[in-house]
């Protein structure tokens, strides 16, 4: 099975402290070396502890078919349990679990109720897809308000579309108050984190405030 490319997210994913920091850096290791049968041992012991890095990075490799019999159900339920304890990766890898119907059913409002978790967690890349369900009504109703309350909770997080976003929506008053100074505000620093359309932005709106000024 060939897996969306949005679901591969880090396998590897940092989390806090556990109590066997050694047992997971052996699990990382055998996996960066492609050893994936003692990277899948390593990581289900952990699991078996409820250790939440190893369930993520169990059903990661179940979803990635880097198992011999890779179980999607298994994964589910492995993500399922590391977002319980507040895992983010797992919230945000749930969100694309359903959005891309790994279980066979694509299940939008599920996905989306996953992505908010992580989200409300501080996770940017979260935050910056509630904002686009928001924006379409896709999982979610349409609702510009909100949209705008998460591009520019994922822009202060540094997602510069985010940024580019928030700027267009203050420059045309979708979802906000029209403002053009906040509209330049953040076109600039969209522009400064490398943001290809936004420079010219700046300077439309740098003519159309001295203008008015």
């Amino acid at each position: 099975m060939r897996l969306p490319s949005l679901l591969l997210i880090a396998l590897l994913a940092a989390g806090p402290a556990y109590s066997s920091p050694d047992a997971l850096a052996a699990a990382l290791a055998s996996y960066e070396d492609g050893n994936y049968a003692a990277a899948a041992k390593g990581f289900r012991a952990l699991a078996g502890k409820h250790v939440p890095v190893g369930e993520y990075n169990l059903a990661m490799m179940h979803i990635r078919g880097e198992l011999p019999k890779p179980d999607l159900r298994e994964a589910q339920r492995l993500l399922k349990r590391a977002a319980a304890k507040g895992f983010v990766s797992a919230e945000w890898a749930l969100g694309q679990f359903y959005e891309q119907g790994l279980d066979g059913k694509r299940d939008l409002a599920t996905s989306f109720s996953w992505y908010l978790r992580a989200a409300e967690h501080g996770d940017v890349t979260a935050q910056e897809a509630v904002a686009t369900n928001y924006f379409m009504g896709r999982g979610v109703e349409h609702d510009m308000a909100k949209a705008a309350h998460w591009y520019r909770e994922a822009a202060k997080g540094g997602d510069v579309g985010s940024q580019y976003i928030l700027a267009s929506m203050y420059e045309t008053g979708e979802g906000v108050t029209q403002d053009l100074r906040l509209a330049r505000y953040w076109y600039d620093i969209a522009a400064k984190n490398g943001d290809d359309a936004a420079p010219y932005k700046v300077r439309e709106l740098d003519q159309l405030i001295g203008t008015s000024s």
